[in-house]
This record gives C-alpha cells, structure tokens and sequence, in this order.
C-alpha cells in the first residue's frame, strides 16, 4: 500500500511552492508556463496581446475545458494590477492559481467549481507600469499608468459622456478579449483602499446622480456581490480601515457615490460585455512591503473563491426555435431591469442572467415578433455550482435564421446621454440621504 502511494505521488503534477515575494515579468511569465506544462489537462495559457512596450498580456486560463467554451459552463475572470504600481492583487492572482491546481483532485470545493466553471485569471493588464516602479510606495507613484503615460482605468469608452482619448495596447487587447468569451462574472483588483466598489463609475441623473449615487437595473446584485466578497475579507468589512475621509458601508460601496471617473472598465464590462464586474480595494498601501504579501493572502483566499462561486446564482440555458435550432443574437432579459444595450445570446444560444432568488419574467426578444415570456423562480439555495437551468422554445414557425445586422450593434457612444426619468432603483435610500447630508453639513 505505502508503495503504491508513492507511486501515486510520483505521477502527480508538481509545482515548486511560489514564494510570497514581487515576481516581475520574467518571474510571472517562468511560473505561468510552469503551470501549464505540469497541468495541462485542466489549464490553458495565452497572451491576449501586448503591453506599449511589447509585454504580453498573460491569461491563465483554469477548467475542464479551458482550450474552448462548453455550453452551460459560465465564463469567469479576475484581472489586476491595472495600474501597475497596485500590486498585491497581481500576487494575489498568482497565489489563486496555485491554489486551484494544486488543490484539485483533493479538496472538493475546488474540484466542483473547476468542474463547473472556466476560470480566466489575467495577473497584470499593465506590465510595463509595474516594471517601472522603482521602489514600494503606499501613495502615488509613476508606475500608475501604461507606457504612454496613460491611465488603462479611465481609457475605455463611456456610456455617460464622450471619451475621446487615444485607446491603449492594453484596453484594446482587453475588449477584444470581451467580445471572444461570454464572460458572466469578474473583478478587478486594485489597491491604495480596502473595499469593494460597484457600478456605476459614471452616472447621468436618470441613474441617479441626484442622489449622489449611480445605480444600476441589477443593483440588488450588485450589492450583493460586493457584500459576499467584503464580507469574507476580516479587514474590508472593518468600518474604516484605511481610515479615509469617507467611509463604506461594511466593505461595500457604489462606485459613483465614492468617486465619479469616466472611462473605467467595470462599466464597460457590464454595458458593453454583458458582464457583471467590481471593483476590489485590496490594500491601504498601493505597493507594501513584501512581508505583508502572506496577510494579504490569508485576509482574500476566502473571498477569492467564494466570490468566483457567484458566477452560479441566477438562470441559465439556451433560446431555441420551434425546429430546436439554438438561436444566437437574441435579446434575453429580466422584463423589469432591461439593460441600455440589450443582452443577447451567444453563438450557442446561451443566454446567462445573474439574479438573486425571487419570481421574475424573461423576455426574449426576436424582431417582427412580440414578446416571448417566460416566467422562473430562482430557489433561495442554489443547485450544486449551477444556476437555474431553463431552455427557452420560441413557438414562431416562421425562419428565424436572419436577424438584421441593425438590431445587433449596441455603439461606443455615450448610450445614457439624453436618458430621462428615473427607476424605482435610483431612488434615495435613507443610508445614503444621511450620509450625503453628513457631507454636506460637515465637509
């Protein structure tokens, strides 16, 4: 029996311990490939294009299938180090990937979510800003942004007003990566605060900027996925951490209401790429010293992978015609939060909405058709690492293989611009009438 185990754990990928130290380009880029020889069978590694100075943009992919989408399996990502002088969140996500294989096989938690689940963990979308770093700093330091002295986090396009800067290496490489994948779930991982930010970063008053908030249609789950990673994370949820001016509630708070930036690429990825993302504050200090890396991974492993878990709650399935034939390009939404560009199916004719457990109706939407309604109940527990399946079968008998390239298109333009009205969603809570008026008295 002794022999045989051995035996066992001869044959067993094996990855040398990564140390809690800075691992620049090289480093990263030697450990990576590591990983992915030694685990091949559940790992896939690929750049999605490269830094100003020629860096490639590295992506570890982690699942069963992590050469190729599986219809049903969702798409999660993390990406860091955005701005290159915020570097925890870039050992963080190296520190997550051996994690997870080295973990699978052994511990059923993270054997079920890589079953489940194809992870994308993207550890530096700025390389070229943490290589010029020259020593760490818990304030600013020139390391923030690209080569070409931009900020990658205010270079997107924005869906409240014009952004009319110059598109990087770095954000064109990543929202090209948006349109290959069906991404359902991310966060972004930055550092210089300790909490966790939601949409908008922008707002127009019809989101409810009045309000000194701007508010998205799913903001009920948008809060709660804020809340199910601060929460895990014993110094975010702490009342003022950092000890800044202001101060979140229980680790959470609403991008705008905290700061309004234009160009930031969790609005993008939720408009634009139908993905819902946020925004985790990992540390006080923007670059601490190495010693404090082994905290900082203790405080987030927790958060980490119960955070990549929320990629199961909600529904999920494909849109078919009458004949069976998988239907991609139509829209599939919540009647009451209709998103400004409407959410679509995929090639398949997937389709995967992020609700929380209540009724709702779903509307697909086929052109020179009315409505198709569909009503769900999202159980308060949810299946074993799989949302609600529901198979959508359009009774139309008419072809449906041809949707005008018109209704397709969703324009880089400042989509809320001239938006009017308010929903029920912008609506001033008591918590934040108070605190706006704290600040109003106070500041």
């Amino acid at each position: 029996m002794d022999c045989a185990r051995l035996w066992l754990g001869l044959l067993l990928p094996v990855v040398a311990a990564l140390d809690f130290i800075y691992h620049h380009q090289g480093q990263m880029e030697a450990f990576l490939k590591n990983v992915a020889q030694n685990y091949s069978s559940v790992t896939h590694l690929h750049s999605i294009g490269k830094s100003v100075k020629g860096r490639n943009l590295w992506v570890l992919v982690v699942g069963r299938s992590p050469k190729e989408h599986r219809i049903g399996i969702p798409e999660f990502k993390y990406v860091a180090n955005m701005h290159g002088d915020e570097s925890v969140g870039r050992e963080l996500l190296l520190h997550l990937i051996e994690y997870l294989v080295t973990s699978d096989g052994k511990d059923p938690e993270i054997t079920n979510l890589i079953n489940s689940t194809r992870i994308h963990i993207m550890p530096s979308m700025n390389p070229d800003g943490f290589e010029a770093v020259q020593k760490p700093d818990c304030f600013y330091n020139k390391g923030r942004h690209n080569s070409n002295y931009y900020d990658l986090n205010r270079n997107f396009p924005d869906a409240f007003e014009f952004n009319n800067v110059s598109r990087q290496p770095e954000t064109v490489a990543v929202m090209k990566w948006l349109n290959t994948e069906t991404f359902v779930l991310s966060a972004n991982l930055h550092g210089g605060a300790l909490v966790a930010s939601y949409p908008f970063d922008n707002g127009v008053p019809a989101t409810g900027t009045l309000y000194s908030r701007s508010l998205t249609p799913d903001d009920d789950v948008f809060q709660y996925l804020a809340h199910t990673y601060a929460s895990r994370n014993p110094t975010m949820k702490e009342r003022n951490p950092c000890k800044a001016k202001l101060e979140s509630q229980s680790g959470i708070i609403n991008g705008y209401f905290w700061y309004p930036l234009r160009g930031g690429m969790q609005d993008y990825n939720y408009i634009w790429a139908q993905c819902f993302e946020i925004t985790l504050e990992l540390s006080c200090c923007k670059y601490p010293r190495t010693e404090m890396l082994p905290s900082f991974w203790n405080n987030n492993k927790d958060s980490l992978i119960e955070y990549i878990k929320q990629v199961h709650i909600g529904v999920k399935g494909q849109v078919f015609d009458h004949n069976g034939t998988p239907l991609p390009n139509v829209i599939v939404e919540v009647q009451d939060r209709k998103h400004i560009c409407p959410y679509r199916t995929n090639k398949f004719g997937e389709y995967y909405l992020l609700l929380l457990p209540g009724s709702y109706v779903i509307e697909v939407i086929v052109p020179g058709h009315d409505p198709h309604l569909t009503k769900v109940t999202i159980p308060s527990k949810s299946q074993n690492f799989s949302a609600l399946k529901k198979d959508i079968l359009l009774p139309f008998r008419e072809q449906l293989d041809h949707i005008p390239e018109s209704h397709l298109s969703c324009p880089m333009i400042p989509l809320y611009k001239d938006l009017q009205g308010h929903s029920a969603a912008t609506k001033p809570s008591l918590f934040l009438f108070l605190v706006t008026l704290f600040h109003i008295l106070f500041k």
